[in-house]
């Protein structure tokens, strides 16, 4: 069962302004609040874009962060090819 891109936006949007208030009402480090809306951000991303792969075989150019801490490979080269630059100057 597929979901209709523009509800997974809809989604995504108040996702996005719920976190936007968590975030502003913030009380301090590890806010359980925060943390939630966080999470339900990068859930209802991930619904949009799959959604938007289904419907019409497009993505968007974002993607979801993953907090293991785990470089991607492409992060590894693009830190690589920036040290070189660095050395270069």
């Amino acid at each position: 069962m597929s979901i209709d891109p523009r509800v997974a936006l809809q989604s995504l949007t108040a996702a996005l302004e719920e976190h936007l208030t968590a975030a502003s009402a913030r009380r301090g480090d590890g806010d359980p609040t925060v943390e939630a809306a966080f999470f339900a951000v990068a859930d209802a991303f991930e619904v949009y874009d799959d959604s938007l792969y289904e419907a019409y075989g497009e993505v968007t150019p974002l993607e979801v962060i993953d907090e293991d801490g785990d470089e991607d490979e492409e992060d590894v080269d693009d830190e690589e090819d920036l040290e070189i630059l660095q050395d270069q100057e």
